[in-house]
């Protein structure tokens, strides 16, 4: 996709995220009676906005720079420096001014809502699209330089255990929990039918991260459902219940195999060789049945100039969509909200402990952007997936006890719970500003990383 989509849909993700984090601030603050001066969405500085509102106390407005956002409540220390009020008593209205309990679930508001925003996302999807059991029993496809291939995985292989313990359909195998909490092991069988373990390395996560996924999937064998009149296959006597067994004299076991073919010789003569399996046209074609020996027919084919030549896949996965209903989809939700949770913290913990490439594994706004863009060219549930993951992130680094972060300032007053008097503002001031120059110094680092290892 070209700059302008990746642009767009990373400032739709940023906006939908920071909208969700700040709201959560601004109505834990309206509850406990402190009021908020502003909730921008962007940051507005040199007073730079697109758009500014103001209703009843607060200023409602969207910044020109769309990299965060901001609730600013009366009586506390934040990004905007300011500590005017500091020259006065503790107004009833102030944040300083509220038991420290209520301050706490204020700080804490921001990282609520953004777990509440995954929790809702995998709740959704899963009520609308129920959940996906693909078998074990589906060989894998094996992506030429992904992950899986350096472990030493080769297409046709089927996953039958991880670390020992049986798995029976592929989401059991590559649950992401996994390979947070270490370095699993995996046992596959091999087309001539002896097991092989294939151990995950070190950086594990990096290279998936680095490569945009495992790069393997299931086998979706070129068993065509239907024939298209009037066009090239069809000239050439294919019928349907036909599998493509060679292009070119190369054989061929993958539907992507076959497409990628084509669409990359348009108008060019193509010899295909294909046999029939005799199925009923509309019922799917079992494993037994693909591996039928038939009478094997030999044509060259010339693809459209669109790069097609008029056949339709037959699905012969062994794949099972459960409906959960709505309570089972609410607990799928907040399963698939604990598990990815668990998963990013446990990765922080490997980049901070060297286990894991720090180059590789951060990303700042030029990934993100160009993450946002893929998962949007793949459909909408892929960028809702990629919504509720990015949400959880922003949760987490925020709840981290940094200064200038929430999870630092949760600290600060809960310190001030413990001690049972008010840090001076000169002190958190300062804090602040430290944690700022930290903050800033960070991304500036992982934006020139950005540009560096695209």
């Amino acid at each position: 996709m070209d700059v302008l989509s990746t642009t767009f849909f990373f400032i739709v993700a940023i906006f939908i995220l920071v909208t969700v984090h700040e709201f959560g601030h601004f109505i834990t603050a309206r509850i406990f009676g402190m009021r908020v001066d502003k909730f921008y969405i962007g940051f507005d500085f040199f007073d730079m906005r697109l758009w500014k509102k103001k209703i009843g106390e607060t200023e409602y407005g969207i910044g020109v720079f769309p990299l965060g956002g901001y609730v600013k409540i009366a009586g506390m220390v934040d990004e905007s420096m300011d500590t005017d009020f500091g020259q006065g008593e503790p107004q009833p209205w102030e944040f300083r001014a509220k038991p420290v309990w209520q301050r706490l679930i204020v700080l804490a508001g921001g990282v609520t809502m953004n777990m509440m925003l995954a929790a809702a996302i995998f709740t959704g999807v899963t009520l609308t699209l129920g959940e996906s059991r693909t078998s074990t029993t589906a060989p894998a496809f094996v992506e030429e330089g992904s992950v899986f291939s350096k472990m030493g995985m080769q297409t046709g292989d089927r996953f039958i255990a991880v670390d020992g313990h049986p798995v029976s359909s592929w989401e059991e195998a590559l649950d992401p929990e996994r390979f947070a909490s270490s370095s699993p092991v995996f046992t596959v069988l091999r087309s001539h039918g002896r097991d092989t373990t294939l151990a995950t390395p070190k950086h594990f996560m990096s290279e998936v991260s680095d490569q945009d996924g495992f790069g393997i999937r299931p086998i979706v064998p070129p068993v065509i459902d239907d024939v298209l009149a009037n066009n090239p296959a069809a000239g050439a006597g294919i019928q349907a219940g036909s599998i493509i067994t060679a292009i070119e004299g190369h054989p061929v076991s993958d539907w992507t195999e076959v497409v990628g073919i084509i669409s990359r010789n348009p108008s060019k003569p193509i010899t295909f060789t294909w046999r029939w399996l005799d199925t009923p046209k509309g019922e799917p074609a079992t494993a037994d049945e693909i591996r039928m020996k038939g009478e094997e027919f030999t044509a060259s084919i010339t693809p459209s100039a669109s790069g097609k030549i008029g056949i339709m896949l037959r699905q012969t996965i062994s794949s099972e969509r459960r409906m959960l209903g709505f309570m089972g989809s609410v607990e799928s939700g907040i399963s698939q909200t604990w598990k990815m949770s668990a998963m990013t913290v446990q990765g922080f913990s490997k980049i901070f402990t060297g286990q894991e490439d720090f180059r590789k594994s951060v990303g700042g706004p030029i990934k993100i952007a160009k993450i946002a863009s893929r998962s949007a060219e793949q459909g909408p549930v892929s960028f809702l997936y990629f919504l509720a993951v990015l949400s959880i992130s922003l949760a987490i680094i925020n709840i981290l006890p940094v200064p200038a972060l929430d999870g630092g300032q949760f600290v600060i007053n809960a310190a001030e719970g413990v001690m049972g008097r008010e840090i001076p503002i000169e002190v958190k001031m300062r804090i602040q500003q430290i944690g700022m120059t930290l903050l800033l110094a960070l991304f500036a680092y992982i934006l020139i990383n950005d540009i560096l290892n695209p």
